[in-house]
């Protein structure tokens, strides 16, 4: 091998060398790679928690409270320690009688006295011509933030063991009974 194709063998591998570094996906500073959704939803749900006066409407209710609270109206210091089951309709726009594409099934803990935050486990369950079956999310929902992320950790039927992020943003809420989110979600793993 003659030194001048040795110099372009060398060049070649320290620029591939420098170029894996480069791209390496962290948080610590270090550039993060930017990656392409396999498949991108938005999607709207519509939570509407008994206050005591309204069954016939509501999608949500407290299963659980401390001793400071009850089970008809969210408890003081945050709502610390109430949790809440849901049934929620899914839209694809922000209007609460559009006809429902899915449905949000799960619950949520208000989990610290301090700060109004809550954590979330729920799965969306479609069921329309477009998508069938459903996507599985779980994390922390610090309320308070305009966007929080979530994981997407996993799925069934069109969505079988997909995995990505949703992004939650408040759309709109009335007092403590009703609230709105806007989903976007973007899936990195599609089958």
């Amino acid at each position: 091998m003659g030194a001048k194709s040795f110099l372009v063998s060398a060049t070649i591998f320290y620029l591939l060398l420098f170029g894996c570094f480069a791209t390496a996906a962290t948080r610590s500073g270090k550039r993060i790679l930017a990656r392409t959704p396999c498949k991108r939803l938005v999607f709207y749900f519509h939570d509407i928690i008994y206050n005591g006066h309204n069954s016939r409407n509501a999608t949500a209710a407290i299963i659980g409270a401390p001793a400071w609270g009850n089970r008809t109206v969210l408890g003081g210091q945050n709502h610390f320690g109430d949790l809440v089951v849901f049934d929620d309709p899914i839209t694809l726009d922000n209007n609460l009688h559009s006809t429902p594409v899915g449905r949000a099934q799960g619950f949520y803990i208000y989990d610290k006295k301090d700060i109004f935050t809550a954590w979330l486990g729920f799965s969306f369950v479609l069921n329309s011509t477009e998508h069938k079956g459903s996507i599985n999310f779980a994390g922390a929902d610090p309320l308070m933030n305009k966007t929080r992320d979530i994981s997407v950790i996993g799925g069934t039927g069109d969505f079988f063991m997909t995995r990505g992020v949703a992004t939650l943003m408040t759309d709109s809420f009335e007092g403590e009974v009703y609230f709105r989110l806007r989903v976007d979600i973007k899936l990195y793993e599609c089958w």
